[in-house]
């Protein structure tokens, strides 16, 4: 058996005052991605994933959730998790899925 994963985004919610804090203006909700955006991800693509496909920052809060469901592992013991980027004003959600598949 072998592993992919599915990313997808579920919401990007935005907080108008904590942009004007954090900015000085309020800057709109996180435009790099939309919502309902999907992506597949395998071993290989797993490492391309910062040539322009995924926002860095993002990136970098959801990869260990990637990389253990591309190794078969559980998120949290299930095979799905939710997680987030760090942005406090512009969040974007994100649901992460193990997809099992024969060889």
């Amino acid at each position: 058996m072998h592993h992919k994963c599915k990313i997808t985004v579920i919401r990007r919610p935005f907080f108008p005052d904590i942009s004007v804090m954090s900015y000085g203006k309020e800057i709109g909700p996180c435009d790099f991605y939309y919502d309902g955006q999907e992506f597949v991800i395998d071993k290989e693509s797993y490492r391309r994933m910062l040539d322009g496909n995924f926002c860095g920052e993002a990136w970098d809060c959801i990869k260990r959730y990637v990389h253990t469901a591309l190794h078969g592992g559980t998120m949290i013991s299930m095979d799905s998790y939710i997680a987030c980027c760090n942005d406090a004003c512009r969040p974007v959600m994100f649901k992460i899925e193990r997809i099992d598949e024969e060889d």
